[in-house]
């Protein structure tokens, strides 16, 4: 595993699990990046260098994913935004440019509406929210995604997946959503591969999804009131408008959005280049908006 900047691992212990993060850039305004599935911190490897030039960079594995503990426990899109309100506060960083991608999109979307003095914008990549459509990703009726159902049933993920990662994410979901050849290398299957084969690899990834099918109504709840006060940007990929449309749904106020042509699903591992244009473009009108 090699980067062309340098990180700093760390491991810091909130909300009753510990969580690793890694850590690059020694200045401008705070940026942290979130991660969906089935990815790790490892998903913005090349996007890290690129926004530490001009930011102070953070990259969290969420509780139950990486090398995040992954003890039995509560692994919903709230648990997991208390931990990164902590995570900011233990940084002593805050305010951050909050960055979710995928499933993290109810994380990070609840860590800027009930914790608005943590977060200075947030970004949407390629992600829904619970209430506003999302749901529908788990329908195959519809042309939903099969394992979403297998990761949100109860044991069905250990029964069905252990033993078979690298068959499951090299040979089918990263060769399935994306649109770059050979973005996603073989050493970035193995370092997931790693981690989602870990005792309990699977939980993570599990309580999102399980998050996701349940908590629409809250998260509707959420959007009217208090709702999201910072700037927002909308990343789409492929010229999809799943994204923008649901950020605009959901907030109240003006969402920009932009769509990287020619990239798939995991547009900081296919276009990190393309991806890095766009962040620091939105983040510096915000910095100077200050």
């Amino acid at each position: 595993m090699s980067l062309s900047v340098e990180v700093e691992h760390h491991h810091v212990e909130v909300n009753g699990t510990a969580l690793h993060y890694v850590e690059a850039g020694t200045g401008g305004s705070p940026i942290l990046l979130v991660h969906g599935f089935p990815e790790t911190w490892w998903a913005f490897r090349d996007l890290i260098p690129l926004l530490a030039a001009e930011h102070r960079v953070f990259a969290v594995d969420l509780r139950g994913f990486g090398d995040s503990g992954n003890e039995v426990g509560d692994y919903s899109s709230a648990a997991s935004a208390e931990d990164l309100h902590q995570l900011i506060g233990s940084l002593g960083v805050g305010p951050v440019h909050v960055t979710g991608q995928d499933v993290a999109g109810a994380t990070v979307f609840r860590l800027a509406v009930e914790h608005p003095e943590d977060v200075r914008s947030l970004v949407a990549i390629e992600t829904g929210l619970p209430g506003f459509g999302v749901e529908r990703l788990a329908d195959v009726t519809s042309g939903g995604t099969w394992y979403i159902g297998v990761l949100a049933a109860e044991g069905v993920p250990e029964l069905v997946l252990t033993g078979r990662e690298r068959e499951f994410l090299g040979e089918f979901v990263f060769p399935a959503l994306t649109a770059v050849p050979g973005a996603v290398t073989e050493a970035d299957v193995e370092e997931f591969v790693r981690t989602y084969s870990r005792d309990g690899g699977w939980r993570g990834a599990t309580g999102l999804y399980r998050s996701m099918l349940r908590e629409g109504d809250e998260i509707k709840a959420l959007a009217e009131s208090p709702g999201v006060a910072v700037p927002v940007l909308a990343v789409g990929a492929g010229g999809g408008s799943f994204t923008s449309t649901t950020m605009t749904r959901a907030v109240a106020g003006e969402v920009v959005s932009v769509s990287l042509d020619g990239v798939g699903h995991y547009a900081a591992m296919e276009a990190p280049e393309k991806l890095a244009e766009v962040l620091l473009e939105f983040t510096g009108r915000v910095d100077a908006a200050r």
